[in-house]
């Protein structure tokens, strides 16, 4: 995380998840009409003129409310007010000023921090004259702008935003870096984890299914390493997401998978592996992203042997027999230490890569030791493997014939590659090429 925090604060629907897209640069934290879309507090790297700061999206602040989700989110601003350096008050021009403006001026008032007032959809000149009116919450001349568009000052917020932070002489270098995507079903307890990994209260934990609707990305040191922690929204059967903003969160969270490193598929294990889990393990395979099953309220499995239910595990799905395995409670920490070195191991592997020639000689011996049946009188020739790629790994086989190569064959091969090289955690890719193909 850069060394600058920028905290955008407001009241709901004032437009600060629109100004974060427009400073970031694209489409990163969910937009909708529907105020407390935004419900925990979201970071982004963010970059201008040179200049690199971490902007948050808080939730929309309301006062005086007893609702539950209400009250959390006006904690999560307080927090991202403790946190900052400097802080974006973002009110709306077009509604006017609020009773709850001056209920977040009070709360930023006590923060000491610097506080930058910015009247968001400004739309015409006769606006600006409207904003005058903004003076009465005690921070000075607001800042016109219309997040929406870009347009009316952004770009001059941006230079008070960037004025003392010293240009980057060369970019991060972040190979050295994991991503950890942490997934599942609703409630299975995923912020729990990520809340407990990072000691803090930065996702909101409720009862109530659904409460993570964005990604949420998290910087830490574990060991001299650095990993991202994405907590992203329970990913349910497409036949119960509803159209729009959770629609949006869901597709994020497969895609979060997809830039991941490493997939932490979080499994209530009182329900055991269910479809719904299986079908994330399946996204996560196919994205080429390692993947570690971590069996959730293990607190609860009284007298199960942890290899017993793996075994149970092992025969109901054995496409997932490559993946790692945690026996973890977010409600004890029991075992969530593994989270982060099971990780590595894993990031590892899935950048692994063999030499050709060693390669080549334990292709050769499984084809040796157990050569594939022929196909109308023709036999499968392998010429040569190699492994153009990493992460994950891929190897391609040159053969005289594609046709000639039955699915079962290509499984044994995959598991002479595993028994020979390992790649715990990740799955392999494997082609075939005949001569003549590009």
């Amino acid at each position: 995380m850069n060394e600058k925090i920028i905290a955008i604060v407001g009241r709901p629907n004032v437009g600060k998840s629109t100004l974060v897209n427009r400073i970031v640069g694209a489409r990163k934290s969910i937009v909708d009409d529907m105020p407390g879309v935004t419900r925990d507090r979201i970071y982004f790297d963010a970059s201008w003129q040179g200049r690199d700061f971490t902007i948050i999206d808080t939730g929309g602040i309301i006062t005086n409310d007893d609702d539950e989700f209400v009250n959390n989110i006006l904690s999560q601003a307080k927090l991202a007010v403790e946190e900052a350096d400097t802080i974006i008050f973002l009110v709306d021009a077009k509604t006017g000023l609020s009773p709850y403006d001056y209920d977040i001026a009070n709360i930023l008032r006590k923060s000491k921090k610097e506080v930058i007032l910015v009247a968001n959809k400004v739309d015409s000149n006769a606006q600006k004259d409207d904003v005058g009116e903004f003076f009465a919450l005690g921070f000075g001349e607001p800042r016109s702008i219309t997040a929406l568009h870009g347009c009316g000052g952004v770009g001059d917020l941006l230079d008070e935003i960037v004025k003392d932070i010293e240009p980057q002489k060369s970019a991060e270098d972040e190979q050295d870096v994991i991503k950890i995507a942490i997934v599942g079903k609703p409630n299975a307890g995923k912020s729990s984890i990520l809340n407990n990994l990072l000691n803090e209260q930065r996702a909101i934990v409720s009862d109530v299914s659904g409460t993570t609707r964005d990604s949420i990305n998290s910087k830490i040191m574990f060991d001299n390493q650095e990993y991202v922690l994405i907590d992203t929204a329970g990913i349910r059967k497409k036949s119960k997401v509803d159209y729009g903003v959770e629609a949006f969160a869901v597709d994020r969270a497969i895609r979060a998978i997809r830039e991941a490193d490493v997939a932490l598929l979080v499994v209530d294990s009182t329900e055991g592996l269910t479809d719904q889990d299986k079908k994330i393990a399946q996204i996560a395979e196919e994205a080429g992203c390692g993947l570690i099953l971590a069996f959730n309220k293990w607190d609860l499995k009284k007298g199960v042997q942890t290899h017993t239910y793996e075994n149970e595990v092992e025969k109901d799905a054995p496409f997932l027999n490559y993946a790692k395995k945690l026996f973890v409670s977010a409600k004890t920490g029991q075992r969530l230490n593994q989270i982060f070195e099971t990780a590595r191991e894993v990031a590892f592997e899935r950048s692994k890569r063999i030499s050709t020639g060693l390669l080549n000689k334990v292709i050769n011996e499984a084809f040796a030791l157990n050569p594939p049946v022929s196909i109308k009188g023709k036999m499968l020739r392998v010429y040569y493997t190699t492994q153009p790629k990493t992460k994950p790994p891929t190897f391609v086989l040159f053969i005289n014939n594609k046709d000639l190569v039955k699915d079962s064959y290509k499984r044994y091969l995959l598991k002479k590659l595993r028994d020979s090289f390992g790649f715990f955690g990740v799955p392999i890719r494997i082609s075939f090429r005949q001569k003549g193909d590009k």
